[in-house]
């Protein structure tokens, strides 16, 4: 059982590749995406939310 409120995990993640990708626009958003699932534990469904709406935004 985690001591994180449901979500943390994702929003951390969110929060983590958008501060990569601002760093530097020219990372692979799939390997970052990949990388992020790993480094925060994330479940299937929280991986396909990043793909859908991080995968082809440009970065900030």
């Amino acid at each position: 059982m985690s001591i994180l409120p449901e979500g943390e995990d994702l929003r951390r993640a969110v929060k983590w590749i958008s501060d990569l990708r601002a760093a530097d626009p020219d990372l692979d958003p799939e390997k970052v995406i990949e990388e992020a699932c790993v480094r925060f534990d994330l479940k299937p469904l929280d991986q396909e939310f990043l793909c859908r709406h991080l995968k082809d935004e440009p970065a900030k």
